[in-house]
């Protein structure tokens, strides 16, 4: 993800976002988390897909995982650094190469900024990055279309109906899913979807 009105976003409020999501313990998707981990052999590796503020990739390495943290913003990744001692690799979904490398790829609300154009090909990517049968939690916001919101972050909108198909075409077969209400950086209180899924 590189649009710039989004990246610019990220970049102003890197200190303020970390403060409101990493501070507090996020007992919201502590069922996703132990849904996810359930499916990782002891000590396997995650990758932290669009990890923001380092908190999960934080938890990942302290619970005993090898973690690799990504995301796009060199300012949420500096965050991640002081708070957390993450070292995070600026890069971008498009950056992702690996083959058969991680045990799990926890892509929690970073996909939802892909144009709808480039999400089959990132989940391709996910699917030949993961270990022959490994876990993908994915975090998206429920809706229609593609629009900006208030703070100018661009999102795309899925039915729960279509990311089970799109992730079947790239070639995951889906566990389950939760769906939920909450409320984002933007302050609006929005319907999600996480989706458990194995390569």
């Amino acid at each position: 993800m590189s649009d710039k009105q989004t990246m610019a976003v990220y970049a102003k409020a890197a200190e303020d976002y970390a403060k409101g999501f990493a501070r507090t313990k996020d007992t919201v998707h502590d069922r996703d988390y132990a849904t996810f981990v359930a499916g990782l052999p002891d000590g396997g590796t995650v990758l932290d897909l669009g990890c923001g503020p380092g908190h999960w990739a934080a938890r990942f390495r302290d619970e005993g995982y090898h973690v690799t943290a990504m995301d796009a913003s060199p300012e949420m990744a500096r965050y991640a650094k002081d708070t957390y001692g993450i070292d995070v690799t600026v890069a971008t979904f498009e950056d992702i190469d690996t083959t058969a490398r991680y045990d799990g790829i926890w892509a929690f609300f970073s996909l939802l900024h892909a144009p709808r154009t480039d999400f089959p090909g990132h989940l391709l990517r996910l699917h030949r990055a993961l270990k022959p049968g490994g876990m993908l939690a994915l975090g998206m916001k429920l809706g229609t279309g593609e629009r900006r919101d208030t703070l100018g972050r661009f999102y795309t909108y899925y039915s729960e109906d279509a990311l089970r198909a799109l992730l079947a075409e790239a070639g995951f077969e889906v566990l389950g899913a939760r769906c939920a209400n909450g409320k984002g950086l933007a302050g609006a209180r929005e319907t999600f979807v996480v989706l458990t899924a194995h390569a």
